[in-house]
């Protein structure tokens, strides 16, 4: 019995201290960010274990660490803390996720969160949205964000021939012929956009699908071009590059990645398990992939997913692969 009460006693005064400081100065924002999707994926351990005071205090230390956060992780956080019945913590941690892009609507939407509407802090929650949206959009780049948008709607347009053709062949042709020249454009535009200002993603423009949409049509026009091409290899190590300065997630180096690895291959080689999902032969190779660029191993997404299923959480997978990764 002292012993668990000497554990409860350590848990209160871990929190105590990190909270104190939660809103405070977070001096050490440049650290490399492989840390940070390491310790992501520490918390996300314990929370497959369903130890989830534990997951909940890693998330903070890493929040206290970093300046830039991704808002993936302040919501999982706030669902760890509602589940715990730490409203104050609710709080806290959603106003920095609206700092961060959070949108009130989107938090409406979360059915785990729902009960909160009926909590007093819920109207905090709403009387302080304005303000903190705007601290989120002084911190984006809105002319960068524009110009990566117009990108994108041009390459979803031009895509959008390819869905029009009847037959691989047929496919196979509109896109060597015709996407291709579009794509190598996009892509030099983007290597400029990516030696002047970083990768445009999450933490720079506010967005973390469009370019990553963009760089993954290009590395799958076909087997023929991927072989040759010589863009993509030359962006590839600046994505990584980018990874570490926390500008890339781990889940869109791996979609852009795994579209190349697959396309080259003719989908004969393990890539990270998303395109081609992962069998048992190639399960040390994909996780390998997995780990140096700091993204869960196949077993801890599956884990994770089992959690949600059990406790009504979202953790916020990758939605391009439904549910556990298959493992044949």
């Amino acid at each position: 019995m002292r012993n668990h009460n000497y554990m409860k006693f350590s848990l209160f005064f871990i929190y105590f201290v990190l909270f104190t400081a939660f809103t405070g100065d977070r001096s050490l924002g440049k650290l490399n960010y492989m840390e940070y999707h390491n310790a992501i994926n520490h918390a996300e351990q314990f929370v497959s274990d369903e130890r989830y005071e534990e997951a909940l205090i890693k998330y903070v230390e890493v929040f206290n660490t970093y300046d830039f956060v991704f808002l993936r992780d302040f919501k999982v956080a706030a669902q760890l803390a509602f589940y715990l019945d730490k409203k104050s913590m609710v709080v806290d941690i959603i106003q920095e996720g609206f700092k961060s892009g959070w949108k009130l609507k989107s938090l409406k939407k979360n059915t785990f969160l729902s009960e909160l509407k009926k909590e007093p802090e819920w109207k905090e929650l709403e009387e302080s949205y304005d303000e903190l949206h705007e601290i989120y959009l002084s911190k984006i780049d809105p002319t960068l964000r524009m110009k990566v948008h117009k990108m994108f709607k041009q390459d979803q347009k031009k895509a959008l021939g390819a869905l029009l053709r009847i037959g691989d062949k047929s496919q196979v042709k509109y896109a060597e012929k015709k996407f291709a020249p579009h794509s190598e454009r996009q892509m030099l535009t983007l290597l400029d956009v990516l030696n002047s200002y970083g990768y445009p993603g999450e933490k720079i423009i506010g967005n973390d699908f469009w370019v990553s949409t963009i760089i993954s049509h290009h590395n799958s026009i076909s087997e023929d071009y991927a072989r040759k091409d010589t863009l993509y290899p030359h962006v590839r190590p600046l994505l990584k590059k980018s990874l570490k300065k926390g500008e890339i997630s781990p889940y869109e180096l791996a979609l852009i990645d795994d579209w190349y690895m697959a396309t080259m291959n003719d989908h004969s080689e393990a890539g990270y398990g998303f395109i081609e999902g992962a069998d048992q032969s190639s399960l040390r190779k994909t996780d390998q992939l997995r780990e140096k660029i700091g993204l869960r191993s196949v077993e801890l997404r599956n884990r994770l997913v089992e959690v949600e299923i059990k406790s009504g959480m979202n953790f916020y997978l990758p939605d391009w692969t439904d549910g556990k990764i298959e493992i044949e």
